[in-house]
């Protein structure tokens, strides 16, 4: 019987590993499906409290690991296959284990979605990033790109626009799904140039180890081209991890789990923590804070309930 389980080794599942390992609750973490979370995707963070100089995102991820091991934290392999939350102990189940627990973290995160291409994944963290916030300072007075049609392309390309000479905004469609506003402030700004209705064949030059054009091809003329940039953002949303709680938890319409006073869910005992919740921030920091706060809340649970 465990005090309680994390789910999810980002840096909500590490923060909250580090919090309950300190309150010696002897925290489990299961990695899940992307161990270390998308930081581990990622190449220098700067925006990270405590290191002037930035950080490698897999160096951070480490540290704290390590920091969260040092308190008592015990790290599981696998993937979240099933889990049974009728009552307490809830059951987890991942893959051919399965473990009981008194509390539960969810700290699944959420994957950013990608176009599909391999020069995409290859080139992550080598000129391709999902996030304007996290990279967008890497680029200045530079050539990008930000393909996505929904209120979030319009609102990076907008905040890009303060560090690139010229943002090319790519779109499959010549119709948006963001909001009149958005697409009227972004055509407003002469930094952003719309390109549509074109769809990304490839990214090059993955034998370069970075960004130096997009090859495009015309949805309706079949007519290909090369856009030359030194970065592309992705930006077509993110897919909360989240499947495996679906009918057992709250959820909002895009899948994310809702919490209220704190980082409870509807089912006492059970806890939720970073991107697997949060659908706006989606900062390092953030994660951080909020897993910090499901390690507390648990404590204090389980304080409050003891036993079964």
């Amino acid at each position: 019987m465990n005090n309680v389980i994390i789910i999810g080794s980002g840096c909500a599942g590490l923060t909250a590993a580090i919090y309950a390992g300190r309150a010696n609750l002897k925290p489990i973490v299961i990695d899940g499906f992307e161990p270390g979370g998308q930081l581990s995707l990622t190449t220098m963070v700067e925006n990270f409290p405590g290191f002037p100089d930035g950080i490698l995102g897999p160096d951070l991820i480490e540290n704290m690991r390590k920091q969260a091991q040092r308190f008592g934290a015990e790290f599981k392999s696998g993937a979240i296959t099933d889990v049974d939350l009728s009552q307490r102990p809830f059951k987890i189940t991942a893959g051919k284990d399965t473990y009981e627990t008194l509390s539960l973290i969810i700290a699944a995160g959420a994957t950013a979605r990608l176009m599909g291409l391999e020069s995409e994944r290859k080139l992550i963290g080598y000129g391709v990033s999902t996030c304007a916030t996290c990279d967008g300072y890497f680029f200045r007075g530079k050539d990008i790109a930000v393909v996505g049609g929904g209120d979030s392309a319009m609102e990076e390309a907008n905040f890009l626009s303060r560090f690139a000479s010229k943002v090319y905004l790519v779109h499959r469609r010549k119709e948006f799904r963001a909001s009149k506003i958005m697409v009227d402030r972004a055509r407003a700004n002469e930094k952003i140039q719309f390109v549509t209705p074109v769809v990304v064949e490839e990214i090059s030059d993955v034998t370069k180890g970075g960004v130096e054009n997009m090859k495009l091809r015309n949805a309706e003329t079949n007519e290909t081209s090369t856009l030359p940039v030194e970065g592309v953002f992705i930006a077509i949303g993110h897919e909360p991890n989240t499947k495996v709680f679906r009918g057992k938890l709250d959820m909002d319409e895009n899948g994310y789990l809702i919490t209220q006073n704190g980082s409870q869910t509807k089912i006492p005992g059970v806890f939720a923590a970073g991107d697997v919740q949060d659908h706006r921030y989606k900062q390092a920091v953030t994660a951080a804070g909020s897993g910090c706060m499901a390690a507390i809340d648990a404590e204090k649970f389980l304080e409050a309930h003891p036993d079964r």
